[in-house]
């Protein structure tokens, strides 16, 4: 049983500080969509304080879209590791090149994280397999679908319980999984994958979840995930009946999420869960 409505009620309660280093293209719908969700961000990024501003912090978010900060990333990582605090992983485009390989690798290797959240190919890539996608987006070979569900959870499922860690894939099919219990989602829209910066946005809101229940990430992941999901339902009803594009929707998103009733989220999540 996922404790959606504790989730809820928990993030606008602990309004948790969350600090993203993350990339200049998302920055600020990630703080936007933090804000939204009723934590409130920080995006200290320098190499000079990241370790000092983790102190304050309720989670940390890196996002490798700012592969520069990769240096940023591990120090920021390492320091929350040791104060108890929840960290999130973005592995933007991690299979796309050599640079991105190499700093996927080392994060994993000396930062443990308590989510890591990507595409399908963006999974696939960390997990060893061989993924086809090469930038932000999947490929339309590692697309998660009906036909291929179940062997998607099993990859899922074994990568999370190898690195002990909460595993998140996003996409038209949501698999998040913690090696023992796995939710599939089946809740957004197209319309997201025509807004930049939705999948960096979705990683900010389960670090804010992560923030305000420390112990408890696989619900922190699963809950951030439905939340963005209906969300994004709601935004598309909203540019359906006013006839608006994709930039009036990534507004109508964010208000979405600060709008979002535990009432409205119990009605519109549509989710299964796999033991085992």
């Amino acid at each position: 049983m996922i404790h959606f409505k504790e989730a809820m009620a928990g993030i606008r309660k602990e309004a948790p500080l969350v600090q993203c280093i993350t990339n200049f293209v998302t920055v600020n719908d990630c703080a936007n969509i933090i804000l939204a969700a009723g934590g409130s961000p920080s995006m200290a990024h320098d190499i000079r304080e990241v370790e000092e501003a983790v102190e304050g912090v309720q989670a940390l978010v890196c996002n490798m879209g700012a592969i520069e900060d990769t240096e940023a990333m591990v120090l920021a990582g390492k320091r929350a590791n040791q104060l108890g605090k929840p960290v999130v992983l973005d592995p933007v485009a991690a299979g796309g090149t050599q640079l991105r390989r190499d700093a996927a690798a080392r994060l994993l290797h000396e930062v443990h994280f308590s989510v890591i959240r990507g595409n399908a190919s963006e999974i696939r890539s960390l997990a060893g397999g061989q993924a086809a996608g090469s930038g932000v987006d999947v490929s339309v070979s590692d697309v998660i679908t009906e036909d291929n569900l179940m062997e998607n959870i099993e990859l899922v499922r074994q990568f999370a319980q190898r690195i002990k860690t909460v595993i998140a894939v996003s996409g038209k099919m949501d698999v998040i999984s913690d090696g023992t219990r796995t939710v599939v989602i089946h809740n957004g829209c197209p319309m997201m994958s025509r807004i930049t910066g939705s999948g960096c946005m979705l990683t900010s809101l389960i670090g804010a979840f992560c923030g305000a229940l420390p112990g408890d990430s696989f619900t922190a992941a699963v809950t951030a995930t439905a939340a963005m999901g209906v969300c994004g339902e709601i935004a598309e009803q909203q540019r359906l009946q006013k006839g608006t594009g994709n930039a009036t929707f990534r507004t109508d998103l964010i208000d979405a999420v600060f709008n979002l009733t535990e009432e409205q989220l119990m009605e519109g999540i549509q989710y299964e869960i796999y033991e085992g």
